[in-house]
């Protein structure tokens, strides 16, 4: 009895994931978060290799420093991999023409509205488009630009966040907008049985991140690792904005002497505009300037106190470094434990 319940977890649970599965070409539907400095080819390679997959996070790289990265990931796995775009990023057009002269098969446009153009371009080539979406409106704009798939993440995610839970977005966006392209849950997420509920309201699969930044093969300096060991999930917090004429952007990271010194900091600039010191331009590029460079500090060179901690709120879930493919069964072995309990 207990064989055949297991099976029939097994099976009601790759069911669940098939859809997203299929679209990756991978085995469970699971997709990696594009985390600078994190997500680069031993990440990437990694979660692939597990069956998952992974997405290099290209960030600030130029196109032949990206070329480079892409080549690498693709000398470590010989399954599917993605890559995630800044829509921001200057040579935008220049990192799509390399994802796809290296016969990258999806491409994940991130940080804004991707221009029409790049989608068209990265679809004419072959690839297929995920993009990310913050409200309904929005999810419906991007389908109709050609996008094949959708993100929702919600603000438990580490990192750059919207003002919207994933609880809420779920509900908001997966009843109208599952039906017509896959739909992938982010932030938050840490375990099996959540990836479950989301799969079970519509989800196609979830991209997962802050979990796998202990995971064996991350590159993340052991310091950096152990501030995400150490950490709960009320240690992760949005930046603070002082003043709503400066706006800060909000990211999700663990408290250290970092953010603090950031709130003095724009009380200083503050200050120094309200008498007349500094013009508000300059005061506002002074607050952008303050975390220049500060999560490669903390991810590479291990400063977890001066640098940026970015992490989810699930960080309170990562509690030992792991090797992918363990962390990832976990996962599995989670929801179909969920599934065998309601049956």
């Amino acid at each position: 009895m207990d064989t055949i319940m297991a099976d029939a977890a097994t099976d009601r649970l790759n069911r669940l994931m098939a859809r997203g599965a299929v679209f990756f070409g991978s085995e469970v539907a699971v997709m990696g978060g594009a985390m600078s400095w994190i997500s680069e080819r031993n990440l990437v390679s990694a979660l692939s290799n597990a069956g998952a997959f992974g997405v290099v996070a290209c960030g600030a790289m130029e196109p032949a420093r990206l070329a480079q990265e892409i080549a690498a990931t693709q000398a470590l796995t010989e399954r599917p991999f993605g890559v995630n775009l800044i829509t921001m990023h200057p040579m935008l057009d220049a990192l799509v023409q390399v994802c796809l002269d290296a016969k990258v098969g999806h491409i994940v446009f991130a940080g804004g509205i991707p221009p029409g153009a790049a989608i068209k371009k990265a679809k004419d080539g072959g690839a297929k488009v995920v993009c990310f979406a913050p409200a309904l409106a929005l999810a419906k704009k991007l389908v109709r630009s050609g996008a094949d798939a959708l993100v929702i993440e919600g603000s438990e995610a580490g990192g750059h966040i919207g003002p919207v839970s994933l609880n809420v977005l779920a509900q908001e966006i997966l009843p109208t907008m599952a039906e017509q392209v896959p739909v992938f849950v982010a932030g938050g997420i840490g375990r099996g049985e959540a990836l479950l509920s989301y799969l079970e309201m519509g989800a196609a699969g979830a991209q997962l991140g802050t979990r796998f930044v202990c995971a064996t093969e991350c590159v993340a300096h052991p310091r950096f690792k152990q501030a995400f060991i150490r950490g709960a999930a009320r240690d992760a917090l949005p930046t603070v904005q002082l003043d709503d004429r400066f706006p800060v952007i909000p990211v999700r990271a663990l408290q250290n002497e970092g953010t603090k010194r950031f709130l003095e900091h724009q009380g200083e600039v503050i200050r120094r505009f309200l008498a007349g010191e500094v013009a508000k331009d300059a005061a506002q590029l002074d607050i952008e300037h303050f975390w220049a460079g500060a999560l490669r500090r903390a991810v590479i060179d291990g400063d977890v106190e001066n640098g940026s901690l970015m992490a989810g709120q699930s960080v309170g879930m990562v509690t030992r470094e792991q090797p992918v493919a363990e962390i990832i069964a976990e996962l599995m072995d989670q929801a179909r434990a969920a599934i065998r309990t309601r049956a």
